[in-house]
């Protein structure tokens, strides 16, 4: 019976030992299938994000082709309106659109409000008085001061400026900017096709000195 005992512990003990070296086995095994699952999602996650690349490439192309054809310029706005239903007449989309573009630079000599109203026309009653052209001002950020002419060049308006500081004014100057407004006729990017330059010469025989520009189309954003 001793040497059956024996012969038992041996055995468990070799159970043992020859199961705690199976037990890495099967960890090894295991940890290449998680890697490629988690592989798998990568790639799942990269074909999603497809459209949105190709969504966002499409919209930068179609910024870069928003770009009308202005034909014009018109002083009128009646004349521009013409145009554009002549072009409508045609199945060409168009529309006027108003621009206005800085023309120059005016010179304004002032004098700034006083503390009241009723000082600032005392002093008014004393530059025509001395036979200054001047008039009140009724409206704006300045109202109450007094104008002094605006002139177009500044060695005129420095001139007057002097005449006043000799009498022993205090006057200013500011640089006003003139615009010039003229009106377009917007061909928007659908409808240049249509307008091309067999149309355009067949247009400026009835529209003298029509010209035309590529620019962004007014309104769009950028």
């Amino acid at each position: 019976m001793r040497w059956m005992f024996l012969w038992l512990v041996v055995l468990n003990v070799f159970y043992y030992v020859w199961h705690q070296q199976q037990v890495p086995m099967r960890v090894t095994e295991i940890a290449p299938l998680e890697m490629a699952v988690s592989v798998g999602r990568d790639i799942e996650l990269l074909s999603e994000s497809g459209p949105a690349l190709r969504r966002n490439t499409e919209a930068i192309e179609s910024r870069v082709e928003e770009v009308c054809l202005f034909l014009g310029s018109f002083e009128s706005e009646a004349e521009a309106l013409l145009l554009e239903q002549q072009l409508l007449s045609l199945g060409v989309s168009a529309g006027v659109e108003m621009i206005d573009a800085a023309a120059g630079v005016d010179y304004w000599v002032y004098m700034p409000p006083l503390a009241s109203r009723q000082a600032s026309l005392r002093q008014l009653r004393e530059l025509q008085a001395r036979k200054i052209d001047s008039y009140i001002i009724g409206q704006g950020e300045l109202v109450n001061g007094i104008s002094l002419g605006i002139f177009p060049r500044r060695a005129s308006a420095e001139h007057v400026m002097e005449r006043l500081r000799a009498a022993g004014y205090q006057p200013l100057l500011r640089e006003l900017t003139r615009n010039h407004r003229s009106y377009w006729v917007q061909v928007p990017p659908e409808g240049r096709r249509l307008a091309d330059e067999e149309l355009i010469g067949r247009l400026a025989l009835n529209f003298k000195g029509l010209g035309q520009q590529l620019m962004p189309c007014k309104g769009l954003q950028q």
